[in-house]
């Protein structure tokens, strides 16, 4: 037990290396390896989680040298429930990725599953690490491992791993410069030895100046407007075994970053702490505007849910932006919500795409009579993103709207409001065409797979995502008073 930060992240970084060679006896071989692996790491994070809630937040060091010297994880409620959201994605997605590897090249079958093994990892350590150099550390081997996943979609797989390559340095470099210049205000690395240390004697202006790196590296991460340029081209054409994990987690781990940074390091009584807020809240706004008014125009479901991301982003940062303990907690179960929303709905588009070999929306007319489960979990994920009870999405959008309303920030709720009827305007509009819109001339030309609608490799993950949307909407007070045990100590 005293082991399991360290173990959580380990198994999959371990099966990442082990996953080629295995892979070369039998492709299938190498994505058991991965997939124990990271049930594995599901199992411990669960145990994590009750430990943390039972008996407070652990502090674990490397090497027991402790604080300023040692590398130190921390794990307390908030980031024990995102340690087993990624577990819990992870395993869905090795499951999810079978199919996909009968029909593609074999060679590259062990590349993509170590790839997403060393995703994963990344984001355990980006998660548990209470050392911000750390955090660049796994930041990178997260990115370096989106590259290549991005890259195995194709052509334009290819140009879009390029220019989010070309984005991602220039983000990382300015995290650096973050760091940098913290680091030579206070002498250390430590997360907590840091916030104790500028909680005396911090230079102001200097801190100033490095949120602000700190800002720009995380929001291009996210993809936050308008640092988003990058993701619509990443999202839609990566591997597609691997969409639902990058689309529905990846970028979920920059932010909770940012709120360390913010509520964890910073503190609520730093002088320009309003000051970040107001920024983000702006940046929040014009995130979710932005992102549901392109998300409107596009024809292709992948590019549509990509554009619908950057929106979704919007609703995390809000929370941030308000800083009660109501909104954070609304913008943490929405990060939750979220993952399995836009993960279930790659999910369902990968497995369309598998039967019936398109994504565009105008192919979509009444797909329904051949598959009902994988359509069940696109009406239920679009509800939850235009925030229809019980789901997951609207008590997530209820949390911030009672936040901003306690500080008198109605122009949010007014936001709010109004990025939920854009969201609904596509998302009812796939909902048509799933099953009021006539067939096209090209789906009934489609060969459809005798048979169930999909493999059962691919099912799981669907239902899965179903009922998690609906449970974590239905016990959402429980969610909420779990956060409840770290946010209270670090809102306004």
């Amino acid at each position: 037990m005293r082991h399991l930060p360290v173990l959580i992240v380990l198994l999959p970084l371990v099966a990442a290396q082990l996953c080629l060679l295995i892979s070369k006896i039998h492709y299938k071989a190498g994505r058991y390896t991965v997939l124990a692996a990271v049930t594995g790491s599901l199992v411990m994070s669960v145990m994590l989680l009750r430990q943390v809630i039972a008996e407070g937040s652990v502090h674990y060091y490397f090497g027991n040298y402790k604080v300023p010297i040692g590398i130190e994880f921390y794990v307390d409620t908030v980031n024990a429930l995102i340690l087993v959201l990624i577990c819990l994605i992870g395993a869905l997605t090795f499951m999810y990725t079978t199919p996909f590897a009968r029909t593609t090249d074999k060679t590259l079958v062990g590349a993509a599953n170590t790839m997403i093994s060393l995703l994963i990892t990344g984001m355990l350590g980006m998660t548990a690490t209470g050392d911000v150099f750390n955090l660049y550390v796994f930041l990178e081997i997260t990115s370096l491992s989106a590259y290549c996943l991005i890259s195995l979609g194709g052509s334009r797989g290819i140009v879009a791993a390029f220019r989010y390559l070309l984005v991602g340095t220039v983000a990382a470099t300015l995290y650096l410069i973050g760091v940098g210049i913290l680091y030579g205000i206070t002498g250390t690395l430590n997360m907590s030895d840091m916030a104790a240390i500028l909680s005396k004697w911090g230079n102001e202006g200097a801190m100033l100046i490095a949120m602000c790196f700190l800002i720009a590296a995380f929001g291009t991460k996210m993809a936050l407007f308008p640092f988003h340029g990058w993701q619509p081209s990443a999202y839609t054409h990566a591997e597609a075994g691997s969409r639902p994990l990058i689309s529905g987690v990846m970028g979920k781990i920059p932010a909770y970053g940012l709120f360390r940074y913010m509520y964890c390091i910073y503190g609520t009584d730093y002088k320009y702490f309003r000051v970040f807020l107001i920024v983000l809240g702006i940046l929040s706004v014009c995130s979710m505007l932005y992102g549901s008014i392109r998300a409107m125009a596009q024809t292709d479901i992948r590019k549509m849910l990509a554009y619908s991301s950057v929106a979704q982003m919007g609703y995390i940062i809000l929370g941030f932006a308000i800083g009660t303990p109501l909104a954070l907690c609304g913008a943490f179960l929405h990060m939750f919500g979220h993952a399995f929303m836009k993960g279930g709905l790659f999910f369902a588009t990968g497995a369309i795409r598998h039967k019936f070999g398109t994504t565009k929306l105008e192919d979509f007319g009444r797909i329904y009579k051949a598959m009902p489960f994988t359509c069940g979990l696109l009406v239920v994920a679009s509800l939850s993103m235009i925030g229809i009870p019980p789901t997951v999405g609207f008590f997530s959008k209820w949390y911030l709207a009672v936040g901003a309303a306690g500080t008198g920030e109605f122009i949010y709720i007014a936001v709010l409001v109004l990025s939920s009827l854009l969201n609904a305007i596509y998302f009812f509009k796939l909902i048509e065409k799933v099953f009021i819109q006539q067939k096209s001339a090209k789906t009934e030309a489609l060969p459809a797979a005798e048979g169930p609608e999909v493999p059962l490799d691919m099912m799981i993950p669907i239902v899965v995502c179903f009922l998690a949307i609906l449970l974590l909407g239905i016990f959402n007070a429980k969610i909420v008073d779990i956060l409840m045990l770290a946010i209270k100590g670090v809102a306004l």
